[in-house]
């Protein structure tokens, strides 16, 4: 551990709620739900402290809405929330997407649907978290593992929010909001952040959605002089609606695409032991805890495992997939759904490759000795 670090024992939740001020956010709206309370609980004491704000408002749909205003308005901004109430922002979260306006949604996964089960696990909003708003968009969703990454993929949320001018959901489950580890806090001096990019012109000449050689343009803060609209109709340069078909092209056009040239900086994966593998294991979440010791375990019974586990599940790390699986002809993805990230992949792997799903809806962990059955049952 570096000496400028400081070791802590917290909690998944709790450790989001610090990642989310070490990285500047000063200003959460949200509605307590199981299991995510712990978030703005935290927040509604530490935020005041550092001259932020919380908003305890009426409902899911109000806190996105005030987080949205917020945003626009300078602050970094963040809402927290589980499956029922994450149903409840898509509205506004499309608003968002199309407004371009950074911010980040912690969506606690519990089970599904409707009111499930909330006291226990789920990935089951994984599908949702990418077309849970209407209409085609891009999105940023990623996955911590652990209480450390918590606590930094949140850090890591907001710099990419700030960076792509988009919202970025921290798309974790119960089991890991809920477990306690021990984590190394970096000093402040040691984070870095990346604010939004500002524009270089005069007020008047300022253009909010102006096609940019890197596809995000420049946001003004409202209140620092610059006027513009903001609307979540299809719009042109200048933010005011549009009908013109072409305008509407190069737009949505833009919008759709505007990650794609930044891929290197957006996608994160842990690999290992994928150079001469028998097998490959794909997760995320707290089954890629559960999957790191199958392999373990695969590789004392004489099985070469590889691991892949993704950080960033939207955009979906479609390369690497597509490379790893021509070295395979398994590849086993435990999941807390019924399947949902093991479906994309075989959208892009080779006829001949077989997926085993490994998966559980009842709330329940994955146990590593049930991905290793899965391989013996195959064999």
């Amino acid at each position: 551990m570096s000496n400028n670090s400081t070791a802590k024992l917290m909690q998944g939740n709790v450790a989001i709620a610090h990642g989310a001020i070490a990285a500047g956010c000063r200003f959460f709206a949200g509605y307590p739900i199981t299991p995510s309370s712990e978030i703005a609980e935290v927040l509604s004491k530490e935020l005041p402290a550092v001259d932020g704000t919380f908003i305890q408002m009426e409902d899911e749909i109000a806190s996105i809405g005030a987080v949205v205003g917020a945003s626009i308005a300078g602050a970094k901004s963040m809402t927290a929330t589980s499956g029922p109430g994450f149903s409840l922002k898509q509205e506004n979260l499309g608003m968002a997407v199309m407004a371009e306006v950074p911010l980040v949604v912690v969506d606690v996964q519990r089970g599904g649907p409707s009111t499930g089960l909330p006291t226990k696990g789920s990935q089951g909003d994984v599908m949702q978290a990418r077309w849970g708003t209407h209409g085609d968009h891009p999105i940023i969703a990623i996955a911590p593992s652990s209480v450390e990454e918590c606590y930094d993929m949140t850090i890591r949320a907001f710099n990419l929010a700030e960076q792509y001018r988009t919202p970025v959901i921290i798309l974790t489950d119960e089991i890991i909001a809920h477990l306690t580890e021990k984590i190394e806090i970096k000093p402040a001096s040691k984070i870095e952040l990346y604010n939004r990019g500002k524009p270089n012109v005069a007020p008047e000449k300022y253009l909010p959605y102006k096609l940019t050689e890197s596809g995000i343009p420049p946001m003004a803060n409202f209140g620092e002089g610059y006027r513009y609209h903001i609307t979540g109709l299809v719009h042109d340069e200048t933010g005011f609606p549009t009908n013109d078909e072409k305008e509407a092209h190069r737009q949505l056009m833009r919008l759709n695409t505007k990650f794609d040239q930044h891929m290197d900086s957006i996608l994160d994966y842990e690999e290992i032991n994928t150079k001469n593998m028998d097998l490959l294991l794909v997760s995320y979440g707290a089954p890629a805890r559960s999957a790191k010791r199958a392999m373990k375990i695969m590789q004392k019974q004489g099985v070469n495992a590889g691991y892949l586990r993704l950080k960033t599940i939207w955009p979906f790390a479609t390369d690497k997939i597509k490379k790893l699986s021509r070295k395979v002809d398994t590849i086993i993805v435990p999941e807390m759904n019924l399947g949902q990230i093991a479906g994309e992949i075989e959208r892009y792997i080779p006829d001949n490759t077989e997926i085993i799903r490994v998966n559980h809806v009842n709330g329940e962990a994955i146990k590593p000795q049930e991905i290793v059955n899965a391989m013996i049952k195959k064999d």
